[in-house]
């Protein structure tokens, strides 16, 4: 396969996931006019974000990961904030994949028995913190066949969506979830976790030039696939779309089509709690020397602990992660940018051209983005 072509499908693969399905009712709550402006800043501070990334990377001889070039360029706290971040937002992360999981395993149910969200979520969190207890990756391995499957929901939903979109279901505006759709929404378009590998399909100097088309490219395809997803799930089913996208549109489009769509979304969201939680678990057990079977009992619990204490709400969960993630690791884009152009080792194949000025609004945006994501999921 093409280099480029394999570039962008990998970096595509990876920042869309189970953050789409929370975007309509986000913006179903806050009104199509500020949902649309998130979308179109968000999108362009992300893109932003991951070309400063990627020249970081380009930058560095080295071949590190976020939390390396942490340590490399800003030092012991900068690291220590990069697994901070990496933990918690992968701990919240886990959290709401088990919620949409449980959302999305009552529905496929829903023909044979009646299960409550509770015993839901519980059931889908007991069969993959199996897997992940085991360590069994075999559905990981599958990863590029659930990103085809969800682009195959998403065309199913466009099909049968086509007749019951009815232009009275958008609304303009809602003053009391304005700042609703801006976690999900980061949440949903954050992909530069997945930059250095990217960086690395480009094996010739020559070819690294591409890198800057490749996240380009990435970010016009998500920014696209959103907005028509988002388009066709309200225009379907507006005022009643529901948090995790698929259940609002039974009444409009049949309990058999969304129970598909559901089944194809429950294994997206189950292959990407196993690597999550591996990921989580082999980090406990090779950075900390936790023992094997207590890193895994600690990956598997914590999101079920909070769950349990009454975290159960998908866009909430995810609204916050979000905006944490955007503002941790988004500021510390920023921080490596700026150290690696004064302390890098090699010349980048693109430089992006920003005024300094930009970037610390960018950072302020961020933090106020945080702030106001905890102060009003």
């Amino acid at each position: 396969m093409n280099s480029f072509i394999l570039a962008l499908s990998t970096l595509v693969g990876a920042i869309v996931g189970a953050g789409i399905f929370g975007i309509p009712y986000a913006i179903a709550k806050s009104g199509v006019v500020p949902g649309i402006f998130y979308l179109g800043v968000l999108a362009g501070a992300v893109l932003i974000l991951h070309l400063l990334f990627g020249e970081v990377c380009l930058r560095t001889k080295e071949k590190y990961r976020l939390i390396g070039y942490a340590r490399r360029y800003l030092g012991k706290w900068g690291e220590a904030a990069m697994i901070f971040a990496t933990f918690v937002g992968t701990v919240g992360t886990l959290l709401a994949y088990i919620i949409i999981g449980g959302d999305f395993l009552k529905i496929v149910l829903s023909p044979l028995l009646s299960l409550s969200p509770i015993a839901a979520t519980f059931l889908f969190w007991l069969v993959l913190s199996l897997f992940v207890f085991q360590g069994i990756r075999f559905i990981a391995k599958t990863e590029f066949l659930m990103n085809i499957a969800l682009f195959i929901v998403i065309a199913l939903v466009f099909l049968f969506a086509i007749p019951h979109i009815r232009i009275e279901n958008f609304s303009l505006v809602h003053g009391d979830s304005l700042f609703l759709p801006y976690g999900i929404i980061l949440f949903a378009l954050i992909g530069w976790s997945a930059i250095p590998e990217i960086a690395e399909l480009f094996k010739k100097d020559d070819e690294k030039k591409k890198l800057r088309n490749v996240l380009r490219f990435a970010s016009l395809i998500t920014f696209a696939l959103y907005a028509l997803f988002v388009f066709f799930v309200i225009g379907v089913s507006g005022a009643n779309t529901s948090p995790d996208a698929l259940g609002g549109l039974v009444p409009f489009l049949g309990e058999n089509i969304v129970i598909i769509g559901a089944i194809i979304g429950l294994f997206i969201i189950a292959d990407s709690y196993i690597i999550f939680g591996d990921y989580l678990k082999n980090s406990l057990y090779y950075d900390y020397k936790i023992p094997l079977f207590f890193s895994a009992a600690i990956t598997i619990s914590l999101p079920l602990a909070l769950f349990m204490l009454g975290l159960r709400q998908f866009s909430e969960v995810v609204a916050v992660v979000g905006s944490f993630i955007g503002a941790v690791e988004g500021v510390t884009i920023l921080l490596l940018f700026q150290k690696a152009r004064h302390h890098g080792d090699r010349e980048p194949e693109y430089i992006v051209s920003i005024p300094r000025i930009f970037l610390i609004f960018l950072g302020l945006i961020l933090i106020s983005g945080a702030l106001l994501g905890f102060v009003f999921p």
